[in-house]
């Protein structure tokens, strides 16, 4: 099986992957550096969003040209790796969360345009993404399985709230995510999930936790905790990565898409 792996802060190569070889993707949307390798019998796309040295923030991550990419070397599935701050206290940092919903309402690329491939009116194979859950749950379960491997605690469930970069987001902003049932949230993974979503193309989510949200905890912690564990984060996902992927069987996308010229 062909796997996409969106890595991000903190992982902007991959460890442990055979035959590694770097190459440049060509897209209607941009330009995208990719790295092809194998995991045992899986054959692996990595792609860094931000880039080497976090070249691109947040705010300017082309997720379009990402996904394109993927989609032109034939990926079948995608698995998103995301550091994340906790709004939950029983997340903790240093945690892993296998997503299964998603709050990103505003549903916007980082530019301020939708999010969506259908730009164009009357543009072929347009439509609506309707599911239940957003993420593949054959590929959500084979990461939860494979998670015990990494001896992180590791949440089966959680809502991933997307919210715009690049700076951390106030008090009064988190609480109101909490509010909505948010557990944890980056700044980048939103379009991703609608992107494949409206490809068709199952995805999986999982973050690690650095930190709480500002105003979760009692006491903020020293900024040097959050970076100490992004930099951990790397050989943990790795390590979920390689129990999990090699023996990835056929997974389903989350949905469908209900299109109208079909």
């Amino acid at each position: 099986m062909r796997i996409g792996v969106i890595t991000g802060s903190g992982s902007y190569d991959w460890p442990h992957m055979e035959g590694a070889a770097e190459r440049t993707v060509v897209t209607d949307h941009g330009e995208v550096t990719v790295t092809e390798g194998r995991l045992g019998d899986a054959e692996i796309v990595q792609l860094s969003r931000h880039g080497t040295g976090h070249h691109r923030l947040s705010s300017q991550v082309d997720h379009k040209a990402n996904l394109a990419a993927l989609l032109a070397v034939e990926a079948e599935a995608v698995v998103s790796f995301t550091v994340c701050g906790s709004l939950d206290p029983d997340l903790r940092p240093g945690s892993l969360v296998v997503f299964d919903d998603l709050y990103f309402p505003a549903n916007r690329l980082p530019d301020g345009t939708p999010c969506t491939w259908y730009d164009t009116p009357g543009e072929a194979g347009r439509g609506h993404w309707i599911f239940d859950r957003p993420f593949s749950e054959p590929l959500r379960q084979a990461l939860i399985t494979a998670a015990k491997q990494t001896g992180a605690p590791v949440a089966t469930r959680g809502v991933y709230g997307h919210v715009d970069g690049p700076r951390f987001n106030s008090r009064s902003e988190v609480a109101a995510l909490a509010a909505a049932g948010v557990s944890a949230i980056s700044q980048t993974a939103g379009p991703e999930a609608v992107l494949a979503g409206e490809a068709e193309l199952p995805m999986a989510l999982v973050g690690f936790v650095t930190d709480y949200a500002n105003g979760v905890a009692a006491k903020p912690e020293p900024v040097q905790a959050l970076l100490d564990r992004m930099a951990a984060s790397k050989e943990v996902f790795a390590t979920l990565a390689g129990h999990a992927l090699p023996s990835l069987g056929s997974v389903s996308a989350a949905g469908f898409v209900y299109r109208f010229d079909t």
